[in-house]
């Protein structure tokens, strides 16, 4: 069974919001010419990296609930260039939307079993919920 991770999403609003800064990052790769993948660097380097990637996924948190998430495809430890170790997450660039499962803010980031991951929505199933609803919803411990 797959073992994921979970992660606060900062800045950002809405899985669009994340999926149109992927995208402008990829263009940039692109045209300087490197090679195509999505990333995220964090500081602390996942012990259980053979099961992150047998399967595993990173799920964001955005505003307060699980809402998206994005396979892992491999984990890269390097050293910045202040010395510091970090862990380059590589990740595919396309979000699979899950349901919203309500999150508290937290550091860093969270092993997920993969019996406590929300499960993924299928196409057009976003759209009977609006966002706000699902919110609202979300924040009663109804979804």
């Amino acid at each position: 069974m797959a073992l994921n991770l979970v992660k606060l999403c900062v800045g950002i609003n809405a899985p669009e919001e994340l999926q149109a800064s992927l995208d402008r990052r990829l263009e940039q790769r692109q045209v300087a010419g490197k090679a195509l993948y999505s990333w995220h660097t964090t500081r602390m380097v996942p012990k259980r990296r053979d099961e992150l990637l047998n399967g595993g996924s990173l799920y964001w948190v955005i505003k307060g609930n699980i809402q998206v998430r994005q396979f892992l495809q491999d984990i890269e430890i390097f050293t910045d260039t202040e010395g510091i170790r970090r862990c380059k997450l590589i990740l595919e660039p396309r979000l699979v939307i899950t349901r919203w499962q309500p999150r508290r803010a937290f550091q860093g980031w969270r092993y997920l079993e993969q019996k406590d991951a929300p499960r993924d929505l299928k196409k057009g199933e976003i759209d009977r919920i609006p966002a706000e609803l699902q919110r609202e919803l979300a924040s009663l411990g109804l979804l």
